[in-house]
């Protein structure tokens, strides 16, 4: 009996950012270690991006073909999407097309799936940052229209009930975003801004540190920007992995 883990990422076309899909994978083919991982990306700009740099990273489709004719019977399919949302509905259609060609196929949920995932995840990301005087935590995610976008304002609800004022969560697409922040930051203080990512890619390099450090300046902050997307965290790793201990 052959068994296969695939690990589906969005993927990135910023070199320095592959670092965080890296980590994660790590974790995820320790915990499986019976089983044969390979990569998809799901996004078809970042393949055709790389592929044009001569690095060949297969779909989600190409690699469950692979396994289905290497003769594979067992899949696990592990997304590292942060949350539900369109490109999971998408990636969970086109695994499930494969549903009768493999004895069994499983697919993971994302990072933050439910309500409990929420609350650990404000409460990390308060343990992250202890508080400092004059300072704020801004982080950026990406944003969605999919209903799932309501995870951002459960955590920045979770985080404001935990008396966590200081830590603000915008988004590039969705809700809140840079406005709500700004309206949120009334006093002049040090910013310090994160992503709210897996990867710290073009979202965090462009809008993040140029059109939102630029905003937040002209309001009267002083603004820093970390470039350490999420995946590179030990906890988020952890998380990951339970996630695919579920379904193993």
């Amino acid at each position: 009996m052959k068994q296969a883990l695939v690990i589906a990422s969005f993927g990135t076309s910023v070199p320095e950012a592959h670092s965080s899909i890296e980590a994660v994978e790590k974790t995820l083919i320790e915990a499986a270690d019976d089983y044969t991982a390979i990569r998809a990306f799901t996004s078809p700009t970042i393949r055709r991006i790389l592929a044009e740099r001569g690095e060949q990273i297969p779909s989600l489709t190409e690699a469950l073909e692979r396994l289905h004719d290497e003769g594979v019977s067992q899949v696990v399919v592990q997304p590292t999407h942060l949350l539900y949302g369109y490109e999971y509905d998408k990636l969970k259609a086109e695994a499930e097309e494969f549903s009768t060609r493999f004895e069994s196929l499983k697919i993971g949920k994302p990072l933050i799936a439910d309500n409990h995932d929420i609350l650990r995840f404000a409460t990390k990301l308060a343990e992250a940052h202890p508080q400092q005087e004059g300072t704020a935590f801004v982080y950026m995610g990406h944003g969605t229209e999919h209903f799932a976008n309501a995870v951002y304002p459960a955590l920045q609800t979770a985080l404001h009930l935990a008396g966590r004022s200081d830590i603000c969560i915008g988004t590039v697409e969705g809700w809140p975003g840079l406005e709500d922040i700004l309206s949120q930051l009334q006093t002049p203080c040090n910013v310090k801004l994160l992503p709210l990512m897996l990867v710290a890619g073009d979202h965090a390099r462009n809008d993040m540190a140029v059109d939102w450090k630029e905003s937040l300046e002209q309001a009267g902050h002083s603004v820093q920007c970390a470039f350490t997307g999420l995946g590179e965290l030990s906890w988020v790793q952890e998380m990951y992995k339970e996630r695919l201990l579920q379904v193993l």
